[in-house]
């Protein structure tokens, strides 16, 4: 008599804070997407006879000085800081990765080149080298995301290249050379798994950075100029008015908050395979 014995694996549960910080990027992007269809509102015209009205069932969030409905200008807002972070971080992804896998691949005389070049970016704060190319093109949202993307892609460098070396050396690549699988395979098969969880680490952390520069530069006059809605500049036309409209400043620096936890949260525990 043969007894068949199975053992039910347990479900693989999504951890609860990677859960939390992607539901509120969803939130988030779900609100800069729809927002602006679901209200239906020119963030841009203004109404002087209607400033700084509270929240009521036709301005969700209230009016700011000119009249302007919040709740449409902060879904525009939270358009551009979370695509043009997301856009940066990528971006900068690309070359960053790109350069640290051939700096560990070739070694000698280009890894050592490679590296001085990413300590020579390093030297300049990536704040200050946004805040430079903003100030040369003020408003101009082409050298915003260049200086981000700039700011960031030494991160990748670094963090690919460290990964990526002992992977080359290590017996398994040295076992597919001398079989004769080329670049391609050892990328696909051994480089990328390796990769892939410090990536997906990494992206969250400089997506999050990109939008606490953006909002920082439009907090204090240099970034994204007005009549363009943008969290940080909202924050500096709602600060005097704090102690009588309150709901204004609170507004845009909710959302700020809520977009950068939810980054931070995604990336707070491992992933699951």
């Amino acid at each position: 008599m043969t007894v068949h014995l199975s053992l039910a694996l347990p479900p693989r549960r999504w951890p609860l804070r990677p859960a939390l910080g992607l539901g509120l990027l969803l939130l988030v992007a779900t609100f800069s997407l729809l927002g602006p269809w679901l209200i239906g509102v020119d963030p841009a015209v203004q109404s002087l006879a209607h400033s700084l009205q509270p929240p009521d069932s036709n301005h969700w969030l209230g009016t700011d000085l000119l009249g302007r409905d919040v709740f449409a200008r902060l879904t525009h807002a939270a358009q551009l800081s979370l695509g043009l972070a997301l856009l940066a971080a990528l971006s900068a992804a690309v070359p960053g990765v790109l350069l640290g896998l051939i700096a560990a691949w070739r070694g000698g005389a280009v890894e050592r080149t490679l590296v001085l070049l990413a300590d020579a970016a390093m030297s300049l704060p990536g704040l200050l080298l946004v805040l430079l190319l903003a100030a040369v093109a003020p408003g101009n949202l082409g050298a915003l995301y260049l200086g981000l993307s700039l700011s960031l892609w030494v991160e990748y460098f670094r963090v690919s290249r460290a990964a990526a070396r002992p992977v080359l050396a290590g017996d398994a690549v040295q076992a597919s050379r001398l079989l004769g699988f080329g670049p391609v395979y050892l990328l696909r098969r051994h480089l990328l798994p390796a990769l892939t969880p410090l990536l997906g680490t990494l992206l969250p952390f400089s997506a999050a950075q990109a939008v606490l520069a953006l909002a920082a530069l439009g907090f204090i006059g240099v970034g994204v100029q007005p009549p363009t809605p943008e969290l940080g500049s909202m924050m500096t036309e709602f600060l005097p008015f704090y102690a009588e409209a309150p709901w204004l400043i609170a507004a845009p620096v909710a959302l700020l908050m809520l977009l950068v936890l939810g980054m931070m949260l995604f990336v707070g525990e491992e992933m699951p395979e």
